[in-house]
């Protein structure tokens, strides 16, 4: 199936874990982003994530509606009919739901999947994410575990995150300081809270430098040894070799070495964001700046429809953006995986 299973999506985990590679998890907005995401990782041969954050889910229901499950279930729509056509395997995640955004978001979203798998149907999403990491530790290990019983009922697999991601995504703001760097007492008591995969199989995006957005190097400090560390000591507490399943986000300007390194560390998923946005939008900027004269109507003159035809300079962004994923997989080793 072009969507993946439970299963299979299962089976992309644990194939990147034992192959150290991580997929491209690449937020997406609209039918256009859809399309340029997996022609990504078709043109890649690599399977991928596609997620959606709240703000693209309020954006794909209408910009005037800001219907977030409806834009979310919209976008799952769209990319399960299309990608059929692709030959690669797409998983579907919605991405840092914040405590406040819960009940109005993913739990409905938890709540029709687990009458889909009620029905002897497969859930509609993969993976949803609940980003505890603006409030306590404590707190947020608490949420997890119940939310993590509830995905167990719809047959998805959940996303935490432990520690704190500086920068904006979303509305959701955090401070560059030492709290973007996990320990390992907060990695154990992460294990002490949702188990390690007797409780449910869950993912778990520990910080290490980490930030949002758009920076230049040197800016942040990301230091992915802190990944190891704590995969060795929390391994060795529990007899369980590299515990986690990590996600690494604000992954957008990282080195190709921070990135192998990561990897190298558990990394299985790598957030793409602020680089795809770019990538498609710098097409269309190109398009616009040499059609000038065609796609307004200067001096009277009536213009060239080829040239503001939305076609014309949307198969150009999706271009742009397909290809940036693929450089995305072939930094994180996924290019060539592909289950299918």
């Amino acid at each position: 199936m072009p969507i993946a299973t439970p299963e299979v999506y299962a089976e992309m985990i644990d194939r990147a874990k034992a192959g150290k590679f991580a997929y491209p998890a690449v937020n997406i907005t609209s039918s256009q982003t859809v399309t340029a995401a997996i022609q990504g990782f078709a043109e890649a041969e690599s399977d991928g994530i596609i997620q959606v954050s709240v703000g693209g889910a309020e954006y794909a229901s209408g910009s005037t509606i800001k219907n977030r499950v409806s834009g979310t279930l919209a976008l799952a729509a769209y990319a399960t009919e299309v990608a059929k056509n692709y030959g690669v395997t797409i998983a579907l995640h919605t991405d840092h739901c914040v405590k406040k955004n819960l009940d109005s978001w993913v739990r409905p979203l938890l709540a029709l999947e687990a009458e889909q798998v009620k029905r002897g149907e497969n859930p509609t999403f993969q993976s949803h994410m609940f980003d505890g990491s603006d409030i306590p530790l404590d707190e947020n290990l608490v949420i997890a575990a119940e939310l993590l019983e509830l995905s167990q009922a719809a047959r998805t697999i959940l996303e935490i995150e432990v520690g704190v991601v500086g920068g904006e995504e979303d509305g959701h703001e955090a401070e560059i300081n030492e709290k973007l760097y996990t320990t390992a007492e907060d990695g154990l008591k992460t294990v002490e809270a949702l188990g390690a995969g007797e409780k449910g199989r869950y993912l778990t995006a520990l910080t290490f430098g980490n930030v949002h957005g758009v920076y230049k190097p040197g800016a942040v400090k990301l230091r992915p040894s802190i990944l190891a560390d704590i995969q060795r000591e929390v391994g060795a507490k529990i007899g369980k070799e590299s515990p986690f399943d990590l996600v690494f986000h604000g992954g957008s300007g990282s080195t190709a070495e921070e990135i192998a390194e990561a990897v190298d560390n558990g990394v299985i998923k790598m957030n793409i964001d602020t680089d795809t946005q770019y990538a498609f939008t710098r097409p269309v900027v190109g398009h616009i700046f040499t059609n000038y004269d065609g796609v307004l109507k200067v001096d009277g003159e009536v213009g060239n429809k080829k040239a503001y035809d939305p076609r014309a300079w949307g198969k150009l962004a999706e271009a742009g953006m397909a290809q940036r994923i693929v450089e995305a997989c072939q930094q994180l080793r996924s290019a060539g995986t592909r289950i299918s």
